[in-house]
């Protein structure tokens, strides 16, 4: 009986893994297609290709092209974000940790990492539609990463609960 539960309770981890891996693939694809479409009508001054300003050389990244491959590096590197947010608040259900989350993702790109981007201005000289608009995109990004992450947490370990008790 308790191998039986062993087993359950591994193949149960690695599925959360699984699903912690996909919430923060989709999230970080669905929030950067959402800030693209802020950035192309003109709510931002940066969109998606701002994540490759640091590492990709050429005018390709100013384009289209650009926006597209950067949607698609922030989908990427969204895998590791969501299991980052996993370590410290997964098991707080409730929507507070991951719009701190956002909010603190948004001060590390845009105030402490700003060095390394070479397109985007200081933040007292972004315009305020910019900075609001890319804060509401953080928040909503990390309330998605977060409670998406929690509930499916809270929701496995009540159904262990469960099994463990019948």
């Amino acid at each position: 009986m308790t191998k039986e539960l062993e087993q359950s309770q591994q193949e149960s981890s690695t599925t959360f893994n699984g699903t912690v891996a996909l919430i923060g693939l989709f999230g970080g694809l669905f929030w950067s297609v959402i800030g693209y479409v802020a950035f192309y009508l003109n709510f931002a001054r940066v969109g998606p290709a701002l994540a490759l300003m640091p590492w990709a050389l050429g005018d390709w990244k100013n384009g289209w092209l650009g926006q597209l491959v950067g949607i698609l590096f922030i989908a990427v590197v969204s895998i590791p974000v969501a299991f980052l947010y996993r370590m410290i608040f997964a098991k707080i259900n409730k929507p507070w940790p991951g719009l701190l989350f956002g909010l603190s993702l948004w001060v590390v790109i845009f105030w402490v990492f700003n060095p390394m981007f070479p397109g985007l201005k200081s933040l007292q000289q972004l315009d305020l539609n910019t900075i609001i608009t890319t804060i509401c995109l953080y928040l909503v990004y990390g309330l998605f990463i977060g409670y998406s992450i929690s509930y499916e947490y809270h929701e496995r370990t009540a159904h262990e609960s469960e099994a463990i008790q019948s």
